[in-house]
């Protein structure tokens, strides 16, 4: 992993608790102090006060400006003649730079900061000359109930030393709560930037008309349709590839019987004309990790050695092998081999390239708690001497989030039974190699097979975490969904609303959801428009399908029940975002080892409002951090976004993103757009990302595919990227790393399932749900509606007394007293 410094958000504050350095400026309110001349108001177009800087103001600086920043660095604040129009501009230098950065700002007061409207776009500009490559446009908003705070970063400015150059810029959407904001100029490198002639007008652009293309239905609700053609494989990973197709992993399928055939299979599915590819698989990637690299490449790591004992005294083990999936040949290679064994690792790539892995189970079924790096410069596993460690067991599929200054968040969403100890969520910093508890996460221990989704978009580092279970327990699932705004300096999750309800079918036909019950299993899947999907799930541990869908609004945290897939997508489905702006969805894999091979697609309503916008050329496909990238469309668009292809299994996708490209919009027809990109690595890891330019009416293109290459893009800059620090003064227990040790140990009954009973790919569950009695026949009884069949009875252990007559079959003839 590259070194970070991770760097406050350019305000003054108390000192850390960590005790890192604090910022060495000082921001006061300077709105008073001798004036030289008569203040320059706001025009009625441009919205700042003094915007040329010919009005002085206190502590050296013009008036309605002020000075901010933070760090170990030399720097100036000077008014100098060297000015674009006018007697004055303003000069930030910085001639030594260890960390940190400075700014001069419009000043935070309700004299000087620009009223905005929520909702409302503005247009920035400004005039500049830059003798450093390392400086960028940066807002503040001024929140009604929380003060001010850290926006976004909007643009990179060029190197422009001689001439002025005009600089300009559409802010997103002002979001809900703001009434004020204050934006101008970081400098987080060696050299200077003077600035001139700042402009803010808000964006007047009609929003078009909605149309309806559909039924009135469809156009409130989307519309779901399951496709003709069956998936031909048992898969339960979904990966997006950059070339439009989808990989879909199924290994042995969970069915021990094509495990003890060596019948490994993948599929490769081409949206465009519903045909699938078999591809030769070589080991059983069941339940294995996968991302995609910044190649584009698909890293698959680990998958299942072995399947539990028949006695139930051995669990399933993971593999140490590891192999890369190339979507142009379609074939699998085969790696170095992991430190360790993961069945239900996590995998998160860095901004580096790198991917980290944590958890799963190894080669004898205990935890693993190693940590596995993969090395984008030397494509490899590095050894474990090279790789921090803590020796935390972090569970199965743990999701964990790259945040903006390259540390990872556990949002606390897993796989199979109770959560980590502690807090249930947590923040780890790999440099410092630390784990520090974040507080807020409800009855963590009941958010087994969550979803958690890092909110559009990226730069508001806000994550959503939604329902869950608990398969040893087998409650009811939950409707919670918690929040948590990891900018705040000491974040915690705070409660969100809670999931729609819709049916659950135990087995008779779909009823109503009644109570606080909701749902595990689900999915949640990024759109083009900024909102989020959730679909599919179950009441139980691979029993009772629940049929509910909604979208959930990030500005406004709301969600509105949409059209329901009519397919049950319980454990092992998978949902995910095609380049057409459609979801897919797949799988369902209930307790009995049935499986569902019927495939639906929702078309959102933002299909059926009228025509979608079209990216009508894309100059350059291969974009690097900091870019300005144009593209033209047909008709103005609102906003553009870059979201990354989804790599989704067990609805864990911890590298799913929806990152914000701030526009220029150039010519007055406004089908010219400038799309600047992030200088930062951390907040959109290199790889291949769908581009999506959407309109006011929230009506997306189909995507372009742009590769977003990686570390070698900072190479010529000494700062690199100009990095915000959220989450610095986190209050929670820090720990460091424990002693050394081999593994966790872990029951044999991880899955949930009584080995008991049946084959390995059946699932009679260890604790039955709540409203069935603890008798035999009541057992039974459910067992039957859920088509389990005839299960033979493994050994001479019968805990559930399910097979009264001890013919070595649960729920035969004899077994219990039929009424």
């Amino acid at each position: 992993m590259r070194a970070r410094t991770r760097k406050r958000t350019g305000r003054t504050r108390a000192p850390a608790r960590t005790g890192r350095r604090t910022a060495l400026l000082a921001v006061g309110a300077l709105t008073a102090g001798l004036l030289l001349t008569a203040p320059q108001p706001a025009s009625a177009a441009n919205l700042i006060t003094n915007p040329g800087f010919e009005t002085a103001g206190a502590d050296d600086m013009p008036h309605c400006w002020e000075k901010s920043g933070w760090g170990d660095n030399d720097f100036s604040f000077t008014t100098t003649s060297d000015a674009h129009s006018g007697d004055r501009a303003m000069k930030v230098e910085l001639t030594r730079r260890a960390e940190g950065d400075r700014k001069a700002l419009i000043t935070e007061s309700a004299a000087c900061a620009p009223v905005v409207t929520p909702g409302g776009q503005y247009d920035l500009g400004l005039w500049y000359k830059s003798t450093t490559p390392d400086a960028s446009l940066t807002l503040f908003r001024h929140d009604e109930t929380a003060g001010w705070q850290y926006w976004t970063d909007l643009k990179t400015l060029d190197m422009r030393p001689a001439a002025w150059t005009e600089a300009t810029v559409r802010t997103p959407e002002v979001p809900a709560g703001t009434d004020r904001i204050s934006w101008g100029v970081s400098v987080y490198g060696t050299g200077a930037v003077t600035t001139d002639d700042y402009t803010m007008e808000q964006v007047t652009e009609p929003v078009p008309e909605p149309g309806c293309t559909g039924t009135a239905r469809e156009c409130a609700d989307g519309a779901w349709e399951v496709l003709p053609t069956k998936n031909p494989v048992r898969s339960m990973h979904s990966v997006v590839l950059h070339n439009g197709k989808v990989l879909l992993i199924a290994g042995s399928g969970n069915s021990e019987e094509l495990f003890e055939a060596g019948t490994f299979t993948s599929a490769v599915y081409d949206p465009q004309d519903g045909t699938y590819e078999i591809v030769p698989t070589p080991d059983d990637m069941f339940c294995a990790g996968h991302v995609q690299l910044q190649d584009g490449r698909v890293l698959v790591m680990s998958g299942n050695k072995g399947y539990p004992s028949a006695d139930g005294t051995i669990g399933y083990q993971g593999y140490k092998d590891s192999y890369v999936f190339d979507p142009e040949t379609e074939t699998y290679s085969r790696t170095n081999d992991m430190n360790d064994g993961h069945w239900y690792p996590s995998a998160t790539i860095l901004g580096n390239g790198d991917v980290i892995s944590f958890g799963g189970l190894r080669e004898d079924s205990t935890g693993s708690v190693t940590a596995d790096l993969w090395s984008d410069a030397e494509q490899r596993w590095l050894p474990m001497n090279r790789v921090n460690q803590t020796w935390s067991y972090w569970g199965l599929y743990p999701s964990m989030i790259l945040m903006q200054d390259g540390r990872l968040f556990y949002s606390g969403s897993h796989v199979f039974g109770n959560n980590i100890p502690g807090t249930g969520s947590a923040i780890y910093d790999y440099d410092a190699n630390t784990v520090t508890e974040v507080p807020g996460l409800r009855r963590k221990d009941e958010r087994d097979q969550s979803a958690s989704v890092l909110l559009p978009p990226a730069q508001d580092q806000k994550v959503l975490t939604l329902g869950g279970g608990n398969i040893d327990s087998n409650p009811d699932a939950n409707r919670l969904t918690d929040i948590i705004d990891l900018k705040q300096a000491n974040p915690s999750y705070v409660a969100g609303p809670p999931i729609p309800q819709g049916t659950v079918d135990y087995g008779d036909g779909p009823v109503p959801q009644t109570g606080d019950q909701g749902k595990m299993y689900l999915s949640a899947v990024l759109l083009p428009d900024g909102k989020v999907l959730e679909t599919g799930g179950g009441l139980h541990n691979r029993a009772d399908p629940v049929f509910e869908t909604s979208i959930f609004d990030p500005a406004s945290e709301t969600f509105d029940p949409v059209a329901v897939d009519p397919e049950a997508r319980g454990y092992h489905s998978s949902a995910f975002l095609l380049p057409d702006g459609r979801v897919m969805t797949t799988g369902d894999n209930p307790g009995n080892g049935g499986w569902n091979h019927d495939v639906s697609v929702y078309s959102p309503p933002y299909l059926f409002k009228g025509e979608r916008p079209v990216i009508t050329s894309l100059i350059d496909s291969e974009w690097t951090y900091g870019d300005t990238q144009r593209i033209t469309v047909d008709r103005p668009i609102a906003k553009a976004e870059l979201i990354r292809p989804a790599a989704v299994t067990h609805s864990s996708d911890p590298n799913q993103r929806f990152v914000d490209l701030p526009l220029s919009v150039e010519g007055d027809d406004g089908t010219t757009v400038d799309l600047n990109v992030t200088s930062n690595p951390d907040l959109a890891p290199p790889g291949w990302y769908m581009l999506f330019a959407v309109d006011a009416g929230g009506v997306p293109s189909v995507a372009e595919w742009v590769h977003l290459q990686g570390p070698a893009a900072l190479t010529a800059k000494d700062a690199g990227a100009h990095v915000h620090d959220f989450a610095e003064a986190p209050e929670g227990k820090v720990t460091g790393p424990g002693r050394k040790r081999s593994a966790q140990p872990v029951p044999p009954t991880v899955s949930g399932c009584d080995r008991h009973y049946g084959s390995a790919n059946v699932c009679v569950p260890t604790a039955f749900p709540a409203e069935v009695a603890e008798t035999a026949a009541a057992r039974c009884a459910w067992l039957e509606r859920n088509d389990y069949g005839t299960l033979q009875v493994n050994g001479k252990d019968d805990p559930l007394r399910l097979d009264g007559n001890r013919d070595g079959v649960a729920c035969g003839k004899g077994d219990v007293r039929r009424g």
